[in-house]
């Protein structure tokens, strides 16, 4: 495969517009590609519009399974007016290519199934398994890659490189866990010039914010992360009322915690359904909790065999860090066994989800001669 196939390969995903909800389409054209160069896969539907796709190589006798993970869905375009090129066209001007989903995450993906493709034409021995998973839905929710872990596909990897965008010489070993959830509080209406006779569910909701602040400073204390830092709460979205001579009946919020393991979601769900049992039984009201998503934090070593190789491919320093964000990655630290993990791909970061999205062809296709490597030098 020479270069022009590795970027029209780019250049077709990109084309596919897999905005979250419907990635079948960039799985069957996967899986087209695959055949094409005599490699089976397995398309596994989420629903009728999204699919995950999973291929194996399996080397001349057992060994290590390292897994090659992007994701197929890209985020909405939502102000397509400030684009200097189409979104979805794949254009390419001075070596950059422009597009949703070039840095987050369709480069990375693309790279991924070239070196797998590579590994199969010039039939290389090792060791193992290498396997491609391409997952659904992890802009919102991680959904593909939370359904291949509960139906026993990623069992038996021992490995995984997951190409999310690292801003070429930055590794990813471990990142934060990630809470989405909503609050509700529930007053009673009254006419404001008769506030006793309501219950004001803006003030309930008020009051458990300063409870809740105050009491998680308290249970985070000694309990950082060396790298990561403390968990984090960020109370992000509310709304509440209707009318503005109205005592509020109900009181929406949304919010976001960010765990490390040494405060972990259980700890932080704990925490809530204690200070909301504790105020629902003094306070007038009553609150809920809706956990909207829960994703664990995930942590292999810095100096891990994945961690090294790569290091030893790459010809320059490769910074090794934590991610606050999350990745697909949440979802296989849910798998038994521990694993070497590396979140390591090409783009730029802070270029993800932004107008004119994009991507060096020349970082791009560099990536993929390191993915090879990397999956022969590891399975070795």
């Amino acid at each position: 495969m020479n270069s022009e196939q590795r970027v029209k390969i780019l250049q077709d995903l990109i084309k596919i517009k897999s905005v979250n909800g419907n990635e079948r389409e960039v799985a069957e054209y996967i899986q087209q590609v695959l055949a094409e160069y005599e490699i089976d896969s397995e398309i596994i539907s989420y629903d009728q519009h999204r699919a995950n796709l999973i291929a194996t190589l399996e080397g001349d006798e057992s060994g290590l399974t390292l897994a090659f993970n992007g994701h197929m869905d890209v985020v909405e375009v939502s102000n397509p007016d400030e684009w200097h090129y189409d979104p979805f066209g794949a254009e390419i001007k001075d070596g950059i290519l422009y597009g949703r989903g070039a840095t987050d995450m369709k480069g990375g993906l693309a790279a991924l199934l070239c070196a797998f493709i590579q590994i199969k034409t010039q039939q290389i021995p090792f060791k193992g398994k290498l396997m491609l998973v391409a997952t659904v839905g992890e802009e919102i929710g991680m959904l593909g890659s939370k359904q291949l872990v509960d139906e026993g596909y990623l069992d038996d990897v021992d490995a995984f490189i997951v190409a999310e965008p690292s801003t070429a010489l930055r590794l990813y070993y471990a990142h934060k866990g990630s809470i989405q959830y909503e609050l509700t509080a529930k007053g009673k209406t009254a006419h404001s010039s008769m506030p006793e006779y309501g219950i004001n569910s803006i003030e309930l909701m008020s009051d458990f914010i300063q409870q809740f602040n105050q009491t998680l400073a308290e249970r985070i204390q000694g309990k950082r992360h060396p790298e990561m830092g403390d968990t984090l709460n960020v109370f992000s979205v509310i709304e509440g009322g209707t009318q503005i001579n109205s005592i509020p009946a109900e009181t929406k919020m949304m919010g976001n915690a960010r765990i490390v393991p040494q405060f972990d979601n259980q700890a932080m769900l704990d925490l809530f359904e204690e200070l909301i049992q504790e105020m629902n039984e003094t306070h007038e009201g009553q609150l809920s909790l809706n956990v909207m998503q829960n994703n664990l934090p995930v942590e292999s070593q810095p100096d891990s065999k994945l961690v090294q190789v790569i290091q030893s491919v790459v010809e320059n320093e490769v910074e090794v860090l934590t991610l606050s964000g999350a990745t697909d990655a949440s979802n296989f630290a849910r798998l038994k066994q521990p694993f070497d993990l590396a979140i390591y791909g090409p783009g730029i970061t802070e270029l993800a989800h932004s107008v004119d999205e994009s991507i060096e062809i020349a970082d791009y296709l560099s990536f993929i001669d390191v993915f090879y490597q990397v999956a022969i030098d590891y399975l070795k």
